[in-house]
Order: structure tokens, then C-alpha cells, then sequence
């Protein structure tokens, strides 16, 4: 198990911060919680706590931007995408401006507060922003590298982190900076393409499906806007059946995103899309959440067999 996302973030926020003078930090008065008072403590000079008032997070970062700093925005991941939408939308993204917004606690993984604090609409409601790029990093490293990568961007960048520990995926730099999907495994009859943390369970329902004969193709995707739907089509021609994987509802996401795409291009194939079906999350332990809506390894090696057979 990798440590968990926030806390990967949050260190690699205070590393970069001696680099990158630009570089600003604003959070809505979870910083314990998203791990950003490390970088608060180090460089109070350039850290500002703004209450608990998401718009006006994103609306001080967007005059920040325009003075040069490249701010980071954190705070939970379903405040930014609702609360703060309209001046993320209107100042950030209209004005094409450099603002990471890092949306912590993403999916499903504030399990125990419910459908009130699950972000699950975030990445639909971001992916449809002009100018905006959206990442779901699939582990620690990843979300790593997704700050590194938008700190090179001259537009908004949206990284969803997740709360808790989840297992590693090897992921190339070079590949990750080209926004490259990243293939975890080798297969031939059925092709697996998962967004963030699912990657993990997509690469565990391989070996289930390996121990019974089938062959499966496994893609960490973690650019969903831009999408590098070339590497997992030429997956699926050769396969004939695609599986998607996201921790967010359907409509508007990582699916869609793929869809779009596939029915313009005519791709012929077979396709199972797995998710959130149009409804909210409910209260419980996370591991157990996933397996309620079907983002768990044995949930993902019956579909992908179903599909198939």
C-alpha cells in the first residue's frame, strides 16, 4: 500500500515550494485535513487560510494568477466543484488562467459523512469547463506527478486526491507528462480501462479473470479532459470488448468522455461501463462503499466475464 494521496500532496506541495517561488497556497480551513498547513508552516508568508468560503478561495487564487503566483486551491473536492464553481468557471476558466485546484477527499472516500460531502459529479461538472484539465491520479505517485505536470500549465488544472491509503500502480513519468493512459497488464480478450483508485481493483478482477482463462488488458487512465482514448481503442480492436471503471457517477464522466469518442470514431465493440448509476452515496466503511456500487476486483472480473461470454 502506497500512503495515501493528501498526505503525498500535501508533501510534495512543501518540496516543490523551495523551487518555485510562484507558487501560493490557498485552502478554505481544512488544511489538517488536506494536508496543506505542512506548506503553511514552512512558507506562512505565502499560504492564506480563507474560512470556510470556497468562493472567495477560488476567486482570491484567480487575482493571484494574474499576478504572476501559480496558486493551488485545496479543499474538499465536492465545495470546489459546487461552491466555488461560479469563479472557477468565470475567472479561472473564461481567463484561461494557471490555477491548480485540488480537490481533496474526492469519490466516495469521505465515506462516513456521506452523500453531503462525496464528490461524485465533480469530474462531469469539471471535465464540461472550457480551458480546464481534470486528473484523477490512480495512487500517491501519481497524484505526485499530476502536481508537477500542472505546475507547467498555463490553464486551470482540477487533480481529484483521494483520503485514504490505496495500492500503487507503476506509472512512467515521461508517459504520465505526455498524458499517456498507462497499461498495467497484458491481455487479449477483454480490455480494462479504469480512472483513479479503481485501477488497483481493475488490475486485482485480471488475475481473478486469469485464473479462469481469461485474457485482460488493464489501462490506469488518469487524464480524463485530455483523454488518450487512441491507446485504448487500439486495445479494444484487438480485444472487441471494453470495460470502463470510474469512482463517479456516469453521466458526464470518464465513460462518457470515452463514449463520445468511440461513437464518433465507430468503434466496434462490445462495452460494459461501471460507476455510480445516476445516485447518491450512502454512509459506511470505504472499501465496503466500492463494493456496494461494483468498484471492487470480484464485481469487475463478473462484469468483464459477462461481457465477454
Amino acid at each position: 500500500m502506497s500512503k495515501a494521496m493528501r498526505d503525498a500532496f500535501g508533501d510534495h506541495l512543501l518540496a516543490l515550494g523551495k523551487d518555485h517561488p510562484e507558487l501560493v497556497v490557498l485552502d478554505a480551513d481544512v488544511s489538517s485535513s488536506t494536508k496543506s498547513a505542512k506548506f503553511g508552516k514552512e512558507y506562512p508568508e505565502r499560504f492564506f487560510n480563507v474560512g470556510v468560503a470556497e468562493g472567495n478561495l477560488a476567486g482570491m487564487a484567480a487575482g493571484l494568477a494574474t499576478c504572476g503566483y501559480h496558486p493551488v486551491i485545496n479543499a474538499f473536492a465536492i465545495f470546489l466543484s459546487l461552491k466555488s464553481l461560479d469563479q472557477i468557471r468565470n475567472d479561472m476558466c473564461y481567463n484561461s488562467l494557471p490555477v491548480i485546484i485540488a480537490g481533496a477527499y474526492g469519490g466516495l472516500s469521505d465515506s462516513f459523512d456521506g452523500a453531503s460531502h462525496q464528490a461524485i459529479e465533480d469530474i462531469a461538472i469539471f471535465r464540461s469547463l472550457p480551458n480546464m484539465e481534470v486528473i484523477v491520479p490512480s495512487d500517491a505517485h501519481q497524484a505526485e506527478l499530476a502536481l508537477e505536470y500542472a505546475l507547467g500549465r498555463k490553464n486551470p488544472v482540477y487533480i481529484r486526491l483521494n483520503r485514504n491509503e490505496m495500492p500503487d500502480i507503476d506509472t512512467d513519468k515521461d508517459a504520465f507528462f505526455a498524458g499517456k493512459a498507462v497499461k498495467v497488464k497484458e491481455g487479449k480478450d477483454v480490455t480494462i480501462a479504469a480512472n483513479g483508485i479503481t485501477a488497483s481493483m481493475a488490475a486485482s478482477a485480471a488475475d481473478l479473470l486469469a485464473a479462469k482463462g481469461i485474457s485482460a488488458e488493464v489501462f490506469s487512465v488518469p487524464f480524463v479532459k485530455p483523454i488518450d482514448t487512441a491507446s485504448i481503442f487500439e486495445s479494444v480492436k484487438k480485444t472487441g470488448a471494453l470495460v470502463t471503471v470510474e469512482e463517479a457517477v456516469l453521466n458526464g464522466g470518464f465513460y462518457s468522455a470515452i463514449a463520445e469518442k468511440a461513437f464518433a470514431e465507430g468503434l466496434n465493440a462490445k462495452v460494459c461501463p461501471i460507476g455510480i448509476d445516476d445516485k447518491f452515496g450512502e454512509t459506511g466503511p470505504y472499501i465496503e462503499l466500492l463494493a456496494h456500487y461494483g468498484l471492487s476486483a470480484e464485481a469487475i472480473a463478473e462484469k468483464a466475464e459477462k461481457l465477454i461470454k
